[in-house]
């Protein structure tokens, strides 16, 4: 029998790739991986779960256990997963995407999340939006009307308006800086 498990702060596709790793070495057999999960080929015994789960933490990961936290990390890699590793655009309504994906109405997720989290979802979602514009102002591959069409905001000023509320510096500015202060994305 299959079992399921979620595994926090897996945040890229290097998160996988060492998750997956750490399975090997314990020769845990899974049948997939995806950011913040795992399916696993059978249920694991209490002292081969508690292994993996050292394992897991020194390598910056931690198995969630309880469903509230699970639904919190799901949603956060949701997010995650499509403002940072997604080719299509951000032209979505997130209450509709994470309730979809989810399967639980977005009332209840969005507020279950403010009251784990200290900070409402829609601002987390921000805060994801603003590491995504440093790093592609840092790459400088693309102009800020650019970035700011494909991250879907509606004008260059806007986006520049909370770039500024969030980081206290507008996109030129951070562009200039020396101190380029980005967080990693488990840190958001």
């Amino acid at each position: 029998m299959n079992e399921i498990i979620h595994i926090k702060n897996m945040v890229c596709p290097r998160c996988i790739s060492a998750v997956s790793n750490i399975l090997e070495q314990l020769e845990i057999l899974y049948v997939s991986i995806k950011l913040g999960e795992v399916k696993l080929v059978s249920s694991l015994s209490v002292q081969t779960k508690n292994g993996l789960s050292k394992a897991l933490q020194n390598s910056g990961f931690s198995l969630i256990d309880d469903r509230k936290s699970q639904l919190i990390e799901q949603m956060k890699t949701l997010v995650v997963d499509k403002i940072h590793h997604s080719l299509e655009g951000l032209d979505i309504k997130w209450a509709d995407y994470i309730g979809e994906n989810i399967h639980l109405d977005y009332k209840y997720l969005s507020s279950l999340f403010s009251s784990v989290e200290s900070i409402t979802f829609e601002q987390y979602i921000i805060n994801q939006k603003i590491e995504r514009i440093k790093e592609l102002i840092i790459y400088d591959e693309l102009t800020l009307s650019e970035i700011a069409f494909k991250l879907h905001y509606s004008s260059v000023a806007y986006l520049s308006n909370q770039f500024k509320k969030v980081t206290g510096m507008t996109p030129s500015k951070f562009k200039k800086s020396t101190n380029k202060n980005r967080k990693s994305l488990d840190e958001i």
